[in-house]
């Protein structure tokens, strides 16, 4: 069952972004992407307040995703990433996303913090970063 609500057309849209943003990293990077998409919209807390659907999530200004500035985004979604969408929407979830808000690919270490938010984890070039259960309890 679903944790968030979304359109055929949003399920594709998550899928493109988790493809740009991760597909180097294999269909588990992906999904970890995904997490984090699912967390924004889920969270009502930090800089996600008013995010209610996975349309605002991916297109948020400030605070969106980078791929969203780059033509490969905007592809068709393939069968497979919608697949891994799909995963997330459903509840999936994988550490060191699982409760992530944030990820980012430093070029060396991962900071112990970022945007005041503690590392939870690496995965290949992207680190992860969760909120406390006091600023986030939804997430």
């Amino acid at each position: 069952m679903a944790v968030v609500r979304a359109t055929e057309k949003e399920v594709q849209l998550l899928a493109r972004l988790m493809r740009a943003e991760a597909e180097g990293e294999g269909d588990l990077g992906m999904l970890m992407v995904g997490n984090v998409g699912v967390n924004r919209v889920r969270g009502d807390c930090l800089d996600f307040q008013d995010i209610r659907t996975l349309q605002q999530m991916v297109f948020q200004r400030p605070g969106g995703f980078e791929a969203t500035t780059k033509g490969y985004f905007y592809q068709r979604a393939r069968p497979e990433d919608i697949r891994l969408a799909r995963r997330v929407i459903n509840g999936e979830r994988f550490h060191p996303a699982t409760r992530s808000l944030w990820f980012f690919m430093p070029e060396g270490a991962c900071p112990a913090q970022w945007w005041n938010q503690w590392n939870t984890g690496r995965y290949k070039s992207h680190c992860f970063y969760s909120p406390s259960e006091s600023d986030c309890p939804t997430v």
